[in-house]
C-alpha cells in the first residue's frame, strides 16, 4: 500500500508538470501559479538535496524528477509570466518574482530547521498544497480563461495530493493535521475540476 500510493503521487504529480510543459509551449503561458510554483520548487529542491545525503529512498528520486520538471515550468514563467501583471506593475516583474521565489526556499528553510527532516518536509508540503489548490481556483478567474490548464492537470493534481493524505495521515498512523490539509485539498480541487468542467457556462 505504501508503494502503491507514493508512486500513486509521484505519477500524478509527473503529470500535471508534463501537461503544465506541454501546454505552455502551446499556449505561450505557465501553468503553476507563482507563490506555488515558489514553493514547490524550493521544497522539492530542498528535499532532493537532503535526500542525496541518505541512503536513496523512492520519494527522493520522485523528488529529484519533480524538481527537473518544475525547472522548465520557472522558465515558462520567466517567459511569459509578465503578461499576467497588471501593466502598471509590470516593470516590477522580475524583482517581485525573485523576491517571492527566495521568500519560499526561506519559508521552507524555516519548516526544515524547526521540523526536522522527518517533520518539515509533510507540514510545508501539506500546506503548500492546500494553497496551491486555492491558487489555481484564483488563476483560473484571474485570467478569465482555462489557458494553461486542462483536465488532466486538474485531475492528476487531486489524486497526487490525496494519495499522500491518504498514506501518512492514516495508513502510517491517524495524523489530524495531514488529514484535515488533505480534506481541504480534495474540496478546492474538486471545485476547480468542477469549474473547469462548467467553464463555458460559467463565462
Amino acid at each position: 500500500m505504501t508503494l502503491f500510493l507514493t508512486l500513486l503521487s509521484g505519477i500524478s504529480w509527473m503529470l500535471v508538470y508534463i501537461d503544465c510543459i506541454r501546454l505552455g509551449i502551446k499556449q505561450k503561458t505557465y501553468g503553476i501559479p507563482l507563490f506555488a510554483l515558489a514553493l514547490n520548487i524550493a521544497w522539492e529542491g530542498l528535499y532532493s538535496f537532503l535526500g542525496l545525503k541518505l541512503p536513496i529512498r523512492i520519494q527522493t528520486i520522485v523528488n529529484i524528477i519533480w524538481f527537473i520538471f518544475d525547472l522548465i515550468i520557472v522558465v515558462s514563467y520567466f517567459k511569459y509570466g509578465k503578461n499576467d501583471f497588471p501593466k502598471s506593475a509590470k516593470k516590477y516583474f522580475i524583482p517581485f518574482s525573485i523576491l517571492t521565489f527566495a521568500s519560499c526556499l526561506a519559508l521552507q528553510l524555516a519548516f526544515y530547521w524547526e521540523f526536522g527532516y522527518s517533520h518539515g518536509p509533510i507540514y510545508s508540503a501539506f500546506l503548500q498544497n492546500v494553497v496551491m489548490s486555492i491558487l489555481f481556483i484564483i488563476m483560473l478567474f484571474h485570467r478569465n480563461s482555462k489557458k494553461g490548464q486542462s483536465m488532466v492537470i486538474a485531475v492528476a493534481k487531486w489524486l497526487g495530493t490525496l494519495a499522500p493524505s491518504i498514506l501518512m495521515g492514516v495508513v502510517q498512523g491517524i495524523n489530524v493535521y495531514v488529514i484535515t490539509c488533505g480534506i481541504l485539498c480534495s474540496i478546492f480541487d474538486i471545485l476547480y475540476i468542477i469549474l473547469l468542467l462548467n467553464w463555458n457556462k460559467i463565462l
